[in-house]
């Protein structure tokens, strides 16, 4: 079980964090970390990196996903159009030694729907829609979501510098 204390204010200070503790727990092995959240633009870009835990503190108890979702959509009630822009971020942090560190962040754009639709995915897919396909992330099939997702792509990018590293002499 691996657990570090996420106190950064930033995706890339977490990532930092959890890989930094992730290397000294494994002896000094390489290492991939990351953090992920949902910015919301017009709340300030809540729940950010909170994402994981938004509204559990003022209601005393882990709201879950459903009712991270329903907080989310009763704060952003009675707001439109490109109030309710939205983007998913991961920040992955690859440490191959201790002087060795690599960081890639990608985002996945979408707005915050009206209501949940679909039952595939986790966290806030049901909610985050792309406008562009006319569904929600949770209505994606795996592969299409694996393809745009922020996490998708920050892990391409990631592999693309591990094969740099391995194809250096």
């Amino acid at each position: 079980m691996f657990e570090a204390e996420e106190t950064g204010t930033t995706y890339l200070e977490n990532a930092l964090i959890k890989a930094r503790s992730l290397y000294d727990d494994a002896g000094g092995l390489p290492v991939v970390a990351d953090d992920s959240g949902l910015s919301v633009p017009a709340l300030g870009g809540a729940p950010g990196v909170y994402s994981a835990r938004y509204g559990s503190d003022e209601a005393g108890r882990d709201l879950g996903a459903a009712g991270r979702n329903e907080l989310l959509l009763r704060t952003m009630a009675g707001l439109s159009g490109s109030d309710r822009r939205a983007f998913f971020v991961c920040c992955m942090v690859l440490i191959v030694d201790e002087y060795r560190v690599f960081t890639v962040q990608e985002t996945f754009e979408g707005l915050i729907g009206q209501a949940p639709s679909g039952d595939g995915g986790f966290g806030y897919d049901p909610v985050f829609v792309l406008p562009d396909r006319g569904c929600s992330v949770a209505e994606l099939d795996a592969g299409t979501k694996n393809r745009l997702s922020h996490r998708g792509r920050a892990g391409r990018r990631l592999a693309a510098v591990l094969a740099d590293l391995e194809a250096a002499p």
